[in-house]
């Protein structure tokens, strides 16, 4: 129906658009601003005939009806000049926007056709340029002229909301009429030209809840009192329709999600009147009994709630907090509880609402009321002592035994069971103390010294005697009470010093004294002299009855030479009940002074050294000490004119010193070593010693008879052959000696290091550089040839 009702609007406005071209063809041009090129005359300047040009052909704006679908292309107009005589010379051209390819034109009739589907909401109008030309020498008859072909539209676009999905928020139990929001639809249609694009809004989903205005689209509640607590989501549906909202208009949808935002209308309620808890006596202050909640719909801070204890027995001993993550009230212990004195508590306590909102007072009171009972557990509890804390006293050198004081403790259960006590030898490690396990007395064991420890810290256990696990520890302080039993003595080690011409009562040092027991025993302390000496004719004492004694010179006139150390016995008594004293002596040195009475000297032997040596004594003593230098620089002098020895030796001398080690020292089994004393020189012995200071006449050859073959092993042959020739050398000097160690010790574990058979070993050692070595390497030469000399012998 509706493309039939498309069509013929179409058809209508075809036909209407015929008659008006038809009509202008009979009748004429219409009233243009474009002047024809055929018309009027009028009279100019100077008379000159002016033609008002007549216009070629009739034109006007074209109407096209958009979205048209028939078969054939549409008659957009015609296109006719005056002076087409329809031989058809005249040739119409098109040119501008779509020409050719949208609008066409028959060259001869001049009739325009759209080829193809116009939108209006693509494009609404096109400028063309029509001209009349002559067909075959293309001559224009007719200056262009331009026309407007306009898109006529049609109903085919739908109102669109800016947004497919809405979302509002309006508080709950507002007034019938409150904003909640603007929803805005758009449509693409002309909205000049009928009523295709006028919108009307409706509701199609959401009553009897909310309204919208139709020409606005906002949306409003409907309905007072609306509950979030019964209901906090809405969903609407607003439709928004074109054509004023008649019939054939299109239309579009959009929805609404509509929520309603929480005010505090709602108080707490408590879903019970009483709450029952429990807690055990031995429970520790602060520890959680229970929990209490108080309902409240709404959320946020409008549900917060606040608790507190109002009323009741229990206020002193119990609290109440609020856990705000949970809502809930926490009942807590406040103070320690007794089951043997108070065994059950009750609690008022209220919840009340934190924020409450003035419009909705009347809804109150926002608070409510429970009863908490509170049942208190017995607990087998520890032992109790009377006190906190004992202190006791007792006097020093007390005899062992003697009783310090008693504690007490009592079992607090129903039961009242046996106590037994006993002291933490972790407190008393020197065991000073005892304490009877039945009635709590406590006493000593051996005696107390108040100078050594005054104060004893102990503690004391009481376990029940069926219950050993409950324990109660308490603390005991005995304070040892001094008796006086130290007597006072010097504060320090004073030694004193008076000068020879100390005048008579002069003070030389001031005393003081120390006593180890308490003040009360102590001070004040009274200095004498002893009796037998009171009348002492050196020196005498003062006591300046503050504590110190002054001790001065009784005559003038010391002598370091008859006398030099004093000692002087001072008597120091204490105040205590009864007192004691003690006798203490001071040192008193004799020493030289200047005449200010500062201090030379006071060694005595110093001054007699000084006052015995004369002058003449220390001059003798420094001319022995001169003569001893002299002395010592001769000797050093002659010791360095000394001659050189007297065998002189040339520098072609020959001296030989042979220390051969030819044997390796036993083990520790050795016990047969070789005497060196065999090797001594007969001659010495028999009163021959060869000359040492002249210079031998000729030089001693050995005989080479007498060499032991290198290959011999008779150790004696080798060693009566070598002092033999060293007997019958005149030129061996007196320091010459063989040392042989001709015997290897059993159980040694090592080879022999003997080189006398090393010309027979295969050792690699070549000692032919011997022979370039001179005359005092002769023997050695020999001993230690070339490999083919000792084996040629051999």
């Amino acid at each position: 129906p509706k493309m039939k009702e498309d069509s013929c609007l179409q058809a209508a406005l075809l036909c209407l658009g015929m008659l008006c071209y038809s009509h202008a063809l009979s009748t004429g041009p219409l009233t243009q601003s474009r002047p024809s090129l055929h018309g009027h005359h009028e009279k100019g300047k100077e008379g000159q005939v002016l033609h008002r040009s007549k216009r070629g052909w009739v034109w006007n704006q074209f109407f096209v009806i958009e979205e048209y679908t028939g078969p054939d292309p549409v008659l957009v107009g015609r296109l006719h000049s005056d002076i087409d005589s329809g031989d058809g010379n005249i040739k119409y051209i098109l040119s501008g926007e779509g020409a050719g390819i949208i609008f066409v034109i028959d060259d001869k009739s001049g009739n325009i056709h759209a080829t193809k589907t116009l939108d209006r909401e693509e494009r609404a109008q096109y400028t063309l340029t029509a001209q009349a030309v002559d067909r075959n020498t293309n001559r224009p008859l007719e200056p262009p002229s331009e026309f407007i072909v306009k898109v006529q539209d049609i109903n085919d676009n739908p109102p669109e909301f800016l947004h497919e999905n809405y979302h509002a928020n309006v508080p709950e139990r507002s007034n019938v009429g409150t904003s909640v929001i603007q929803v805005t639809a758009s449509d693409a249609d002309d909205p000049t030209y009928g009523n295709s694009a006028k919108l009307v809004y409706s509701i199609l989903e959401g009553q009897p809840y909310f309204s919208v205005e139709a020409q606005t689209g906002i949306i409003r509640t409907a309905l007072p009192n609306m509950d979030r607590e019964a209901k906090e989501e809405y969903h609407v549906v607003i439709q928004a329709k074109d054509m004023g909202g008649h019939m054939g208009g299109l239309s579009g949808t959009t929805k609404v999600t509509i929520t309603l935002t929480d005010v505090n209308d709602n108080p707490p309620k408590f879903p019970q009147s009483v709450y029952q808890m429990s807690v055990s006596e031995a429970a520790t202050p602060g520890e959680e009994v229970g929990r209490v909640k108080a309902k409240d719909p709404d959320i946020g801070e409008n549900g917060l709630v606040a608790y507190s204890i109002i009323d009741g027995d229990g206020m002193d001993m119990f609290e109440i907090t609020t856990d705000y993550e949970t809502q809930e009230g926490v009942v807590k212990l406040k103070k320690t509880l007794d089951y043997e004195t108070k065994k059950s508590y009750s609690l008022k306590v209220e919840a009340a609402n934190v924020h409450i909102d003035p419009k909705f007072i009347s809804n109150g009171p926002f608070k409510d009321t429970v009863t908490v009972k509170i049942a208190v557990e017995d607990a087998d509890e520890p032992p109790v002592f009377l006190k906190p804390g004992y202190i006791f006293e007792v006097q020093e050198n007390a005899a062992s035994g003697t009783v310090v004081g008693k504690v007490h403790a009592k079992d607090p259960d129903a039961a009242n069971s046996a106590v037994r006590y006993s002291i933490d030898r972790h407190t008393d490690l020197e065991r000073y103390f005892v304490i009877n396990a039945e009635d709590g007395n406590i006493k000593t064991i051996k005696a107390l010294d108040r100078e050594e420890i005054a104060w004893h810290n102990i503690s004391v256990f009481a376990v029940e005697v069926h219950k050993q696990h409950q324990e109660a520890k308490v603390p005991v302080s005995i304070k040892v009470v001094d008796v006086n039993d130290n007597a006072p003595k010097f504060a320090a080690a004073y030694e004193a010093f008076v000068c020879e011409n100390a005048r008579s009562n002069q003070q030389f040092i001031t005393i003081s004294a120390d006593d180890k027991d308490d003040s009360a025993n102590g001070p004040r302390f009274i200095f004498s002299l002893p009796p037998e000496i009171i009348h002492n004719p050196n020196f005498t004492l003062r006591d300046n009855r503050d504590n110190t004694a002054s001790v001065l010179v009784r005559r003038e006139g010391f002598s370091r030479q008859k006398q030099d150390l004093y000692l002087l016995p001072i008597v120091i008594s204490d105040g205590g009940l009864p007192p004691l004293s003690s006798t203490n002596t001071l040192t008193i040195r004799v020493c030289g002074c200047d005449s200010s009475g500062s201090l030379l000297s006071c060694n005595a032997e110093a001054f007699v050294l000084n006052a015995g040596l004369s002058t003449g004594a220390l001059i003798a003593i420094l001319a022995c000490i001169v003569i001893l230098l002299v002395i010592v620089v001769l000797f050093v002098t002659l010791k360095r004119q000394k001659k050189e020895p007297l065998i002189v030796f040339e520098e072609e001398d020959v001296r030989e010193n042979i220390i051969t080690y030819d044997d390796e020292g036993g083990g520790e089994e050795d016990t047969e070593a070789f005497d060196i004393a065999t090797l001594q020189n007969p001659d010495g012995i028999n009163g021959f010693i060869p000359r040492k200071d002249i210079k031998p006449e000729y030089q001693y050859m050995p005989r080479p008879g007498l060499r032991p073959a290198p290959n011999s092993v008779d150790v004696d042959d080798f060693i009566n052959t070598r002092i033999q020739e060293a007997d019958n050398d005149p030129t061996a000097p007196p320091y010459d000696s063989i040392q042989i160690y001709g015997y290897e010790g059993r159980g040694s574990v090592a080879g022999s290091l003997s080189s006398l058979e090393s010309a027979t070993t295969d050792s690699d050692l070549d000692y032919d550089y011997l022979q370039n070595w001179g005359p005092r390497f002769k023997k050695l030469a020999d001993l230690y040839g070339s490999k083919d000399t000792f084996d040629d012998d051999s």
